[in-house]
């Protein structure tokens, strides 16, 4: 089976396919885990440049997908016609013209769609194009099936158009021995939480931080350290930390490379997140590869992430925005046994979110699509 893999999403940077690559690795480890689970993998990248490059037996086709005129780009013709697929993967769901282009220049070849974080059209006058572009896909990928519903609810997916629930990504972190992890980072605290993601209203650092607060008189020894990127939210975040429930505990460490959030999710204990909705969350997957436990709200991706283990005392959902709630799993989770939760965790990660599971899962689905 020769699947081929396409990502619109051009990159604006322009960066080198080796550097677009290393950066860009959700796309990596979607076509490497595919290979690796025994398909053959070519995967098409828009850009400007036309270039080519091979990595870990798979095949990755630098080019323009559209020749500027709205139509789709001869070279994305002729490759296509050479590299004959058996199944077409298209990252993203808002792509309908590029799902007409591959249905004409690919006929009869199943196309599968992978949602992104995609949101449905708030405008009615443009539910058409989507619901013309899901009716020419055999699937629609969600990390968690609930995540259709909003647009089945717009009658967007037409009944015959599969739906299938897929992670969105895996990841290459390992973890270490936690008290080591400690003195490389200097994270301290009994426990130690770790926030990575945006100050932003959807990641709600202010319910995390209430619930931190509440839970301090039973955890007279936590600590917080929050990583972060785009921070609409700091000056909110500066204020709610004036509260005396939260002076000296909480630290904003702001942006660390890629590596070092490995290092810091092996020197804690817990990951909170108060995300409001996610296409995945690729720091629960993180933290999970880590055996880290995931304190996080209870929204679909997460539940698919997690599966049984908020039931096993390894992990925690709390209903989004519900800050006493997330006190009480804090409270309830840290007297539990390090270990256990890691080893619970691990093997939640080995079983559904790494790269073998991530291979097995899209390559089952790809044999579905196969079928009539």
């Amino acid at each position: 089976m020769h699947v081929v893999q396409i990502d619109p999403f051009p990159d604006m940077l322009g960066r080198p396919p080796p550097q677009l690559l290393a950066d860009w690795w959700t796309l990596v480890h979607c076509a490497r885990s595919v290979k690796d689970a025994g398909a053959r993998v070519s995967v098409v990248q828009a850009s400007v440049r036309h270039d080519h490059l091979a990595q870990d037996g798979v095949d990755y086709h630098f080019l323009p997908l559209d020749d500027g005129r709205g139509r789709a780009s001869a070279g994305l013709a002729r490759l296509l016609q050479r590299l004959r697929p058996d199944v077409i993967h298209l990252h993203g769901l808002g792509f309908p013209r590029e799902v007409h282009w591959l249905a004409a220049l690919a006929p009869g070849v199943p196309l599968l769609l992978q949602d992104h974080a995609a949101q449905p059209p708030r405008r009615p006058w443009t539910w058409w194009r989507w619901r013309r572009a899901f009716a020419r896909a055999r699937g629609l990928i969600f990390c968690a099936s609930a995540q259709a519903r909003p647009f089945q609810r717009r009658g967007l997916v037409p009944a015959r158009t599969r739906v299938y629930e897929v992670p969105e990504a895996s990841s290459d972190f390992r973890p270490r021995e936690r008290q080591a992890a400690r003195l490389l980072t200097g994270l301290a605290g009994d426990p130690v939480l770790l926030w990575v993601g945006h100050l932003d209203a959807n990641k709600d650092p202010l319910a995390v931080l209430d619930g931190v607060a509440l839970a301090t008189p039973q955890l007279p020894g936590l600590q917080l350290w929050m990583c972060f990127g785009k921070a609409p939210l700091r000056a909110a975040v500066e204020q709610r930390l004036r509260d005396s429930r939260l002076a000296g505990r909480v630290h904003l460490l702001g942006r660390v490379p890629h590596a070092q959030v490995e290092q810091l999710m092996c020197a804690a204990d817990f990951l909170v997140q108060g995300s409001h909705r996610e296409g995945s969350g690729y720091s629960v997957i993180e933290a999970m590869a880590c055996g880290l436990s995931p304190v996080v709200t209870d929204i679909p991706s997460f539940r698919s992430l997690l599966g049984p283990l908020p039931m096993q005392h390894a992990a925690a959902l709390w209903p989004v925005g519900d800050a006493p709630a997330l006190a009480e799993a804090l409270v309830r989770l840290a007297p539990r046994s390090a270990q256990i939760r890691m080893e619970q965790v691990l093997s939640r990660f080995e079983a559904h979110c790494s790269l073998a599971a991530l291979g097995r899962s899209l390559v089952a689905t790809y044999e579905d699509a196969l079928r009539p």
